[in-house]
């Protein structure tokens, strides 16, 4: 079975060149018997011509010409050059699309099919690994990120969020036509309802759209979603993004939407996120009275009921606000099934209050990815406390963590990576976020298979300064 769609695409290549000659063999009749009819001074009217076999020779001309540039790029040893000739063959290929859509080549290139033995699928996959002619970009980072991947199933029924973060992360970094491209599908799928699990969300687009700007868009999706979960972490998650952008009055006007849709349709598990986006939005007061009412709440139901306790977003709000014995109290009873929470709450928590504590607490974690992380967040929260000194002294715990693991952990080169980008003022961290994806490359496909979207998060955390896919 594996052999299958090989054997479908190089039929596809015999047939596409069975009807390359034959539409050849046309085009020699047709201009044989135009010479003919010229010599006998009877040239048949223009009404009589054929507009597609006209199209035939200039396309093929163009065609014949392109596969001459790549044919002169697999023989140089100059990268440069293989890149300059495989970019012109490029263009020549994509103006037999656009000039001559009528040809056969045209529909062929158009389709992904085989011409001859060339592969243009395969071709222009080859074109976008360019940017890996400078292998310490960011743009080579994430096609390499990109190639590994899990490739999305079709039709799409689940909008992938490690696709929509490389997404985001082309988005950011400036590709926004491969941002769209990758995103577009999906968006698609949310509109017909595909990607849903039954209850109408989106799994991720609407976020991923605003954090690509899209805000609009991201809001008439979420709107329309009446489940609790999703609508106020789509709310929350927006207005968080127009708060990254300094859009004061769109982010109070979503952290009160939160509020008032949370209110009205009981949404009580949520309360933690609509906390957040209050104090983000500047009301502290309110989000410390919702906070508050929340935690009494929740903890008088786990004593009744001893089912779950809180949700994680709680002890996240905890910190947000400075309650370090609450936060530490609530991350205790929620990291277990949540262990996102513990860089997440002690990355604030040093920013606020007494980072020793938080550095105490990371310290005990077993989890050795989560430790680093962890680790992550305390250097730059030690940075932007001005403190140096114990900035210095973490980035050495981080890096016996790099250095045991042995290269067979590139998460905790990611993390290296993204400590080294606030500490340090120069390029450092890309080689330590190349040791992660050519640590990543070497792994198996279980590792490969879950690592895309935090190698993703650390990339854009490390351009942007901002945890937008944490």
């Amino acid at each position: 079975m594996a052999l299958l769609p090989a054997l479908l695409r190089r039929t596809a290549a015999a047939l596409a060149t069975t009807l390359f000659l034959a539409v050849a063999a046309q085009t020699l009749v047709v201009v044989s018997l135009a010479v003919l009819s010229v010599v006998a001074g009877g040239a048949r009217p223009a009404a009589a011509q054929q507009p597609p076999l006209q199209e035939q020779g200039p396309a093929n001309r163009l065609f014949v010409q392109a596969m001459q540039m790549i044919r002169q790029a697999d023989n140089t040893f100059d990268i440069a050059e293989e890149g300059r000739l495989l970019k012109e063959a490029d263009k020549l290929l994509n103006e037999i699309v656009v000039k001559y859509p009528d040809s056969a080549l045209a529909v062929q290139l158009v389709t992904n099919q085989f011409v001859g033995d060339f592969d243009f699928y395969e071709f222009r996959g080859r074109i976008r690994a360019l940017v890996c002619n400078e292998p310490m970009t960011s743009l080579c980072f994430l096609h390499r990120v990109g190639e590994m991947l899990p490739p999305v199933e079709t039709p799409i029924s689940a909008a992938r969020w490690d696709w929509l973060s490389l997404a985001v992360a082309y988005n950011t970094i400036g590709d926004t036509a491969r941002a769209r491209e990758i995103i577009a599908p999906f968006v698609s799928a949310v509109r017909r309802g595909a990607a849903s699990d039954g209850n109408g969300q989106d799994l991720f687009v609407a976020r991923a759209l605003a954090l690509m700007g899209q805000t609009q868009l991201a809001l008439d999706i979420t709107r329309q979603i009446p489940e609790c979960s999703t609508r106020i972490y789509n709310l929350a998650d927006i207005a968080k993004a127009a708060a990254w952008r300094g859009d004061v009055n769109l982010t109070v006007q979503l952290a009160d939407e939160a509020k008032a849709y949370a209110t009205a349709r009981g949404c009580s598990w949520e309360l933690g996120l609509v906390a957040q986006a209050l104090l983000r939005a500047g009301k502290e007061a309110a989000a410390r009275t919702l906070f508050l009412n929340t935690v009494e709440t929740q903890f008088s139901k786990f004593r009744e009921t001893k089912g779950d306790c809180c949700p994680p977003e709680l002890a996240v709000a905890a910190a947000e606000l400075g309650d370090t014995n609450l936060a530490l109290g609530l991350l205790r009873t929620v990291q277990d099934e949540n262990p996102w929470t513990i860089p997440a709450v002690l990355g604030r928590l040093a920013r606020r209050t007494d980072a020793s504590v938080a550095l105490a607490y990371a310290e005990q974690v077993q989890d050795v990815d989560i430790r680093g992380e962890s680790f992550a967040e305390l250097v730059e929260a030690a940075v932007k406390r001005g403190d140096l000194t114990s900035a210095n002294e973490l980035m050495k715990r981080l890096n016996k963590l790099v250095d045991d693991a042995a290269g067979k952990r590139p998460g905790l080169f990611a993390q290296k990576a993204k400590a080294e980008k606030v500490l340090y003022p120069d390029d450092r961290w890309r080689k330590s976020f190349q040791a992660a994806i050519n640590a990543s490359e070497r792994a198996s496909n279980f590792v490969r298979r879950d690592i895309g979207a935090p190698l993703l998060a650390a990339l854009v955390r490390i351009e942007t300064g901002l945890p937008m896919l944490d």
